[in-house]
């Protein structure tokens, strides 16, 4: 496949994605330029980043008849052992499943690619061996955090500034790679990278460097970099920075948004969220918040953009977007603003002018996106760091002691069904077809009505 059609296909993707998330909250149609290039067939068998096909969480096409019970012994279509510590979310293109894998001390890191029809492992490929790592420091983090992107061909593997590369997807061969991009993570990575045209764009958001870069993806050369202009207030008087500088780094995905006939990615960082142009790196405007650390990945509403402000006390904060917007619009565009029982760690999820999230103590709760009001709050007992999941008009969380609350969405606390497997899930699920594709701490499932 030429590098021109690779450009074509990546284009028509960013397009379709962009009208997904349209038909979801708007509940309009797809053109039908779309349907003939990515049928609903299709669109149900691709899981190609964090969160989705949509970015969101939301299972797109007609109803899966996902299972809403299992355990180790039901509806488990297949387990795959996996070694090493790496909380990575699966991404999955026709046939296959990709995850990054590392080994508990950072020392090695790679990838892992299993046939989606059996778990069968195809692909086990060492890319990055590390002579010096620093410590996370914590137990939520590992070396291997950032989930993987793919497309037709190629799929992207990233480890923050311990390198990134492009393997080929059909004999698991390098293409390209990267480890000179300079970055402090301090706690370990956690960004994931995504796809813009015939760019890969990867967030850097360190205690020593904050920047957007954006890598050719064909070759893996610069195309443009955007240094954050956040204005920091953590310097002490002695000159030195706060806690090294732990005030600055940051783990968010972007989250790309049409405004007008142009498309915006939307990229929280420490302190600042920024919108900039995907095309050039042109930073369009920010907001200011006092959070860190942020990890959620944020959600559209309509032509809104609801982002997590992390570590400190995290807000959850709706941003108008419009075509005018430019600058600082702290407090020109911010909707509402809340801060109780808003997640550190995990994304949210809206269907039906409700928006779903729960902490990481597990309390859910639901809010009206419009206003940010408190519709019913509710206790899904454990830890989440894992993102929710929608599909068939249920919701699907999954917790750190392996449990899944599978929750009816609506004005009242519903609870379906309580699923337990044998470890704890830090990444967030995928879904294929009639599937769900779980990475636990230490395996890999298909979940499905058997």
């Amino acid at each position: 496949m030429t590098s021109d059609c690779l450009d074509i296909e990546s284009s028509v993707l960013i397009k379709y994605k962009s009208e997904v998330r349209n038909k979801i909250i708007h509940l309009l149609l797809f053109p039908a330029i779309l349907a003939i290039t990515y049928s609903d067939q299709t669109a149900k068998d691709q899981w190609p980043e964090f969160r989705g096909l949509s970015a969101d969480g939301i299972v797109i096409g007609e109803k899966r008849g996902l299972p809403i019970r299992w355990s180790e012994n039901e509806n488990i279509a297949w387990k795959t052992k996996i070694n090493g510590k790496a909380w990575s979310s699966p991404v999955i293109w026709n046939d296959q499943v990709w995850i990054t894998n590392s080994t508990e001390n950072g020392k090695s890191m790679g990838a892992i690619c299993l046939d989606k029809k059996n778990g069968e492992i195809l692909f086990n490929i060492n890319l990055f061996n590390n002579e010096s790592v620093e410590p996370l420091g914590n137990n939520v983090n590992s070396y291997g955090s950032p989930s993987p992107v793919i497309e037709e061909g190629m799929v992207y593997i990233h480890f923050g500034s311990y390198g990134t590369a492009a393997i080929n997807t059909m004999n698991g061969k390098e293409v390209w790679r990267r480890t000179d991009l300079k970055c402090r993570h301090f706690r370990g990575p956690g960004s994931s990278p995504v796809i813009y045209k015939d760019t890969l764009i990867l967030t850097m958001d360190g205690v020593d460097y904050q920047y957007i870069i954006a890598l050719d993806k064909n070759s893996g050369k610069t195309k443009w970099k955007t240094d954050r202009s956040t204005k920091w207030d953590d310097i002490e008087p002695n000159g030195k920075i706060r806690g090294e500088g732990d005030l600055r780094k940051a783990y968010t995905t972007p989250t790309f948004i049409k405004v007008g006939d142009k498309t915006i990615m939307v990229s929280p960082g420490a302190k600042s969220c920024f919108a900039y142009n995907p095309l050039n790196g042109e930073e369009i405007w920010n907001i200011t918040y006092s959070g860190y650390s942020n990890a959620s990945r944020s959600v559209i509403y309509k032509d809104n953009v609801i982002i997590n402000s992390g570590y400190g006390k995290p807000h959850l904060i709706s941003v108008r977007i419009d075509s005018n917007a430019s600058g600082d619009i702290t407090k020109t565009h911010i909707n509402w603003d809340v801060f109780k029982r808003v997640p550190k760690r995990s994304s949210p999820i809206i269907i039906n002018e409700q928006l779903y999230m729960t902490t990481d103590e597990g309390i859910l709760s639901c809010l009206d996106p419009k206003t940010g009001d408190a519709i019913w709050s509710d206790r899904i007992p454990g830890h989440y760091s894992a993102s929710p999941i929608l599909a068939d008009k249920k919701l699907y969380f999954f917790s750190q002691m392996g449990d899944c609350y599978v929750i009816n969405p609506g004005g009242k606390y519903e609870l379906l069904s309580k699923n337990k497997l044998d470890d704890g899930f830090m990444a967030s699920p995928a879904v294929s077809g009639k599937a769900i594709y779980a990475r636990s701490k230490t395996h890999i499932y298909r979940i499905e009505r058997l």
